[in-house]
């Protein structure tokens, strides 16, 4: 437990040049509460405690502004910065070191059964504002432009932004033309 939360504040640390000290970060970044509370929660789930788990993270949304359901999957070093208005759904899945910034929802669309969320992979950045919706797969490596609406697969290494989302930068590193990439 001290070992996660530790290394979850490191994670901070190392990601926000705001982050003073590491006091800071345990006193004062909802992203890590939340995410320790979720950690919390998640285990809580997979013992089939589905209500306790569930009324303990509206708690822990109340506090935080940030909703993660203890049923979805999430790797090491989450970072959520500014984390009001994040929502992660059940079905979700998150790799290791994503960043998620303010207002970002990672949902589904309503229509789907089982397998309703996303799947991040490793190493994303999902700028303030962005929506990725229903069961689809961001790659890894991927930056994901503020206010993005992301409803369909995303290769690994790209850029994309705009609404829909469509890629602007390739796995090169090459600005793209945006009619050439849609998603």
């Amino acid at each position: 437990m001290f070992r996660t939360l530790y290394r979850e504040a490191k994670n901070i640390m190392e990601k926000d040049p705001a982050a003073k000290n590491m006091l800071e970060v345990f006193l004062c970044y909802p992203g890590l509460h939340a995410v320790l509370i979720y950690r919390f929660t998640h285990v809580l789930y997979k013992m089939r405690l589905f209500v306790l788990a569930r009324v303990i993270s509206q708690i822990a949304r109340s506090l935080t502004g940030i909703e993660i359901h203890p049923g979805a999957k999430i790797g090491k070093g989450l970072f959520i910065d500014h984390g009001m208005g994040v929502v992660i759904g059940e079905t979700a899945e998150v790799g290791d070191n994503v960043t998620i910034y303010h207002g970002v929802t990672l949902g589904g669309t309503g229509k789907d059964k089982g397998k309703r969320h996303p799947t991040i992979g490793n190493n994303v950045v999902i700028g303030a504002g962005a929506k990725i919706l229903g069961p689809i797969n961001v790659g890894d490596n991927v930056k994901v432009g503020a206010n993005a609406v992301v409803l369909k697969d995303v290769p690994d290494n790209v850029t994309v932004v705009g609404i829909p989302a469509k890629i602007v930068r390739n796995k090169e590193g090459n600005i793209v033309f945006l009619n050439d990439y849609v998603i």
